[in-house]
């Protein structure tokens, strides 16, 4: 059989086709636009995901028996409000999950309502990206729109609804929302009521690898599918990206070098961080995990590279770069302002210590190192919760640079296993897929069968120790200009 996994990016939505063995048969891609209507705003049309997916799906299952597809998933952008009325039109573009629009509302929710009770609701915090703050300013900006609305979903269960017309959402992706209690797996009644909504305007709450449904007839003549096709609730992108590099079962960790920058520890218990620095949502295999999230990971070496350099050839910029642990030049890589740790939407990028010897290899140089410094921040979090990592897996776009994983094993001391796909998110949408139809009793099972270590970038000590001094000075520049980002 066949399983098709969905990625559902910020940029562009990536299809995969999967067997049953775990071997990937083909991989589409397809862009679509994003807006920014205003400074920090940023918007999507989810008719444009839609699209998108549809045409891609076409032409991933364009040579393949399509009476093998059994079943589709998800990996999908977090945190994204999308709001649709009582004829299931979508009310205004989607506010995504990097939109920091949300400054007022976010502080309301921690000093008004309170971070501890906010803990208590939820296990989270609030943060600017995050969806319940979003709903808050529709409801205070847009009340007209507010009043409209029926249903409340997540990006990825956008299409799950349209293709099959379960209105579900999986618990990794709802974690997100800061409207889950994530210990127990269920809607918060005190979130709900802080936002005015109510629990008939969210969806059902799905495992990750559970069936939502089939195939709706009509979107199935149009794909050319079988109705029999299973629809899986799938999970937020780093879970599911979790799922695709086997970071599931008990203190497995996971660094995704996307748009965003995640760290994901995975635990067969919940926990939760004293200053909730760290994310503890529900995981797609069924237990838990911990994140530490940046909004500006591999999006920062592309705005460097093609913005300001105006190249595409970021191999050869890292090409120059031959000194590590040895840079005068650091760089805050707070694009789009900052999660974890730090918690500061009006938070932004800064290159500190050039002199006039300052090359432009040591400024690429500093745009790497800085996201390692980032995802170190939070790695320092879960060490002092006691959890102990040894090694973790890769993915992302950012980790088809060998230089890169290299700093980021010396940065943060561990050992770095390069896995045989880096699709992340799509694979692991195809893998919940294969659990949700059977295929395999369970998503550690899928992983072990599916999921494969093809080498492992190993830190050296000399080089962990220049990076111990390089974080150590790292670490003192932001609190030295936290208090510039405030607006006058």
């Amino acid at each position: 059989m066949l399983y098709i996994g969905v990625d559902l990016g910020t940029s562009s939505v990536k299809l995969l086709l999967m067997s049953a063995e775990g071997k990937i048969e083909k991989i589409v891609s397809r862009e679509y636009p994003i807006s920014f209507p205003k400074p920090g705003w940023s918007e999507q049309n989810p008719y444009d995901w839609y699209e998108q997916s549809v045409e891609g799906i076409r032409e991933l299952t364009a040579e393949c028996d399509k009476s093998q597809v059994a079943g589709i998933s998800f990996g999908g952008q977090m945190h994204g409000l999308v709001a649709l009325d009582s004829e299931d039109r979508v009310i205004r573009p989607a506010i995504l999950w990097n939109d920091g629009r949300t400054g007022e509302e976010t502080e309301y929710l921690n000093t008004v309502i309170g971070k501890d009770k906010l803990s208590e609701y939820t296990a989270n915090i609030a943060f600017a990206g995050f969806t319940a703050p979003k709903i808050l300013w529709m409801k205070k900006n847009e009340p007209e729109n507010f009043a409209k609305i029926t249903k409340i979903m997540l990006p990825k269960d956008y299409l799950a609804y349209r293709l099959s017309g379960s209105f579900c959402t999986d618990l990794s992706d709802a974690s997100g929302m800061l409207l889950l209690d994530v210990k127990n797996r269920c809607w918060s009644a005190e979130m709900l009521k802080i936002c005015g909504i109510t629990e008939e305007q969210l969806p059902k709450l799905y495992e990750s690898y559970e069936v939502v449904g089939t195939l709706k007839p009509s979107v199935a003549e149009e794909l050319g599918l079988p109705q029999t096709v299973k629809v899986i609730a799938g999970a937020g992108d780093n879970a599911a990206a979790a799922v695709g590099t086997g970071t599931v079962g008990d203190g497995m960790c996971n660094i995704s070098l996307g748009t965003s920058g995640t760290i994901f520890i995975s635990s067969r218990n919940f926990r939760v961080d004293e200053h909730n620095a760290l994310h503890s949502f529900d995981h797609a295999d069924g237990t838990y995990h911990l994140m530490g999230c940046m909004l500006s990971a591999a999006s920062c070496n592309k705005w460097w590279n093609t913005d300001i350099l105006k190249t595409e050839n970021y191999k050869e910029e890292q090409e120059q770069i031959t000194k590590l642990g040895e840079n005068n030049v650091f760089f805050l890589p707070y694009l789009m302002g900052e999660r974890s740790p730090h918690n500061n939407p009006d938070a932004r990028a800064i290159f500190f210590g050039m002199s006039m010897d300052t090359t432009r290899a040591d400024m690429t140089q500093a745009v790497l190192e800085g996201v390692a410094f980032g995802l170190r921040d939070s790695l320092e979090v879960a060490r002092k919760l006691g959890i102990k990592i040894t090694r973790t897996k890769i993915c992302g776009g950012g980790a088809k640079s060998d230089l890169w994983k290299k700093i980021i094993a010396n940065v943060m001391n561990l050992q770095v296993d390069v896995i045989e796909s880096e699709e992340g998110p799509s694979l692991g949408g195809a893998m919940l897929a294969a659990v949700g139809c059977g295929e395999y009793p369970d998503v550690v099972s899928a992983a072990e069968k599916i999921v494969k270590v093809t080498d492992t970038v190993m830190p050296e000590e000399d080089l962990v120790k220049k990076y111990d001094e390089q974080y150590a000075k790292f670490v003192r520049i932001y609190p030295q200009v936290k208090s510039l980002y405030k607006p006058i």
